[in-house]
C-alpha cells in the first residue's frame, strides 16, 4: 500500500463522499483504499459479500480465486449470482458484477484452484489476503503462504448458525497454526454441504472480514490480531477469545520447520492413500442392478436424519456416521456379508467404510458420488440438496 497522492476525480468525490467526511478515513484513507490490492480466496458464501462491499468501498484492485461454477444450492447465500447464471463459472459472474458496481476497481480473476504450486505466485502481489474458503487444506495453505510472504490473512469460517473471524498476522501476533496446530481427522468436521448453514450467516462474517481489511488498509482502528470473534446467530451474541502466538509454531515460531509450502491435502489426510485402508467402490448404476436383482446385501445410509427426510434410496438403513462406532452391534450379522455404504456425495461413506473394515467387516463398498449421483444417474425423482 504505497499511498499514491493522485487526486480524486469529481465522480470519486461523489461516490466516496460518505467516507471522505469520516475523520478516520477522509481523502487520505480513500486514496489508500484505491491504491490497495486485496486477494479474496473463494467466491462462495463469504467471498460474495466480501467482494461486493470491498468494491463498493473503493478497494482499487481485487483478486478473486475460484474454479467452481454456480450451482442452484449456492443461491441460498451466495448473493452475487442469479438463477439464470447457474452453470456459469463463478469467477466470470463475480468479476462482471464487481466491474458493474464500481469501474474504479480492477478485478484480477484466477480461474484455478489455489495450490502449493501457484499460491506464492498468486498471493505475492497483494497487500491483504482474505480467506473465504471452507476446507482445511486451503486454510493451512493460505496461512502458511501469508506467513512466508509477510502478509496479513483475514480469516473467517461459518457452520450452521455460528461463525468466527480474526486476523492472522505473524509479524504482530499468532497465525492459524498457532490456534490449530493439527487439522481434525478427515470427516470429523462436516462441510456446509453436509451440515448446513443459515443463508444470512456468511453475510455477517464477511462484513467483519471486510471491515478488518479496510482497517488494515487505512491503518485505523484496532484489528482483530490476537483476538477471535465468535458469533452465535441463534443466541444473537458475540464472544471474544484471546489468541496467543505459539513460540513452537512450525511456521511462525522461534524455530520454524515449515520454510516452504507443503502437500496440504496429505497434511490434512484428504488423500485416499493417507488412510492406509483401501476402499472398494460401486457406482449408482451397479447398485441399481443389485437392487433390481434382489441380491442379499445391506445398504447403509450414514447421513443425518434430517438429510434422510429429504431424500432416500429405497431399502437403505440409516445409521449416522457419528453414531456408527457405537452401533456396530446392530449390523453384526453382516460382518461377513456385503455392505454398500452411501452418504450425500461420498466422503462420509468412505470414512464409514474405513470404520467398518478396521472393525473386521470384510465385504464393504462405498457408493461413488452418494445419493447425489444416484439422483443424477438412476432416479431423478430423488431430490438433490
Amino acid at each position: 500500500m504505497s499511498g499514491k497522492k493522485n487526486a480524486l476525480n469529481p465522480d470519486q468525490y461523489q461516490r466516496y463522499s460518505r467516507h471522505l467526511i469520516l475523520p478516520e478515513i477522509g481523502i487520505e484513507g480513500q486514496r489508500k483504499l484505491l491504491d490497495a490490492k486485496v486477494l479474496i480466496i473463494g467466491a462462495g458464501g463469504l467471498g460474495c459479500p466480501l467482494s461486493i462491499y470491498l468494491a463498493a468501498a473503493g478497494v482499487g484492485t481485487i483478486g478473486l480465486v475460484d474454479f467452481d461454477v454456480v450451482d442452484l444450492t449456492n443461491l441460498q447465500r451466495q448473493i452475487l449470482y442469479s438463477t439464470e447464471e447457474v452453470g456459469l463459472p463463478k469467477i466470470e459472474v463475480a468479476s462482471r458484477r464487481i466491474r458493474a458496481l464500481n469501474p474504479d476497481v480492477q478485478v484480477i480473476p484466477f480461474k484455478e484452484r489455489i495450490t502449493s504450486e501457484n499460491a506464492m505466485r498468486i498471493m505475492a502481489p497483494f497487500d491483504v489476503i482474505i480467506d473465504g474458503t471452507d476446507n482445511f487444506p486451503t486454510r493451512y495453505l493460505s496461512n502458511d503462504a501469508s506467513v512466508l510472504l509477510g502478509k496479513p490473512n483475514v480469516y473467517g469460517s461459518i457452520f450452521r448458525f455460528e461463525g468466527q473471524a480474526t486476523v492472522f498476522d505473524a509479524r504482530r501476533g499468532p497465525c492459524y497454526r498457532c490456534l490449530f496446530p493439527e487439522p481434525p481427522p478427515p470427516g470429523m468436521v462436516p462441510s456446509c454441504a453436509e451440515g448446513g448453514v443459515l443463508g444470512v450467516l456468511p453475510g455477517m462474517i464477511a462484513m467483519i472480514q471486510a471491515t478488518e481489511a479496510i482497517k488494515i488498509i487505512t491503518g485505523k482502528g484496532t484489528p482483530l490480531i490476537g483476538r477471535l470473534l465468535q458469533y452465535d446467530s441463534l443466541g444473537m451474541h458475540f464472544r471474544e477469545f484471546k489468541l496467543r502466538k505459539d513460540p513452537k509454531c512450525p511456521v511462525c515460531g522461534e524455530n520454524p520447520t515449515v520454510r516452504e509450502l507443503i502437500d496440504y491435502e496429505g497434511f490434512c489426510g484428504m488423500k485416499e492413500e493417507e488412510t492406509g485402508v483401501p476402499v472398494s467402490e460401486i457406482n449408482p448404476v451397479e447398485l441399481k442392478l443389485k437392487l433390481d436383482g434382489k441380491e442379499d446385501f445391506l445398504l447403509l445410509d450414514v447421513r443425518e436424519p434430517r438429510e434422510y427426510e429429504i431424500a432416500q434410496i429405497p431399502g437403505a438403513r440409516l445409521i449416522p456416521l457419528g453414531d456408527l462406532p457405537n452401533r456396530l452391534g446392530e449390523i453384526e450379522s453382516w460382518r461377513d456379508r456385503e455392505i454398500v455404504v452411501h452418504c450425500k456425495s461420498g466422503p462420509r461413506s468412505r470414512k464409514a467404510c474405513e470404520i467398518l473394515l478396521k472393525s473386521g467387516f470384510s465385504n464393504v463398498k462405498n457408493l461413488h458420488g452418494g445419493i447425489q449421483d444416484w439422483s443424477i444417474q438412476v432416479d431423478p425423482s430423488v431430490p438433490r440438496y
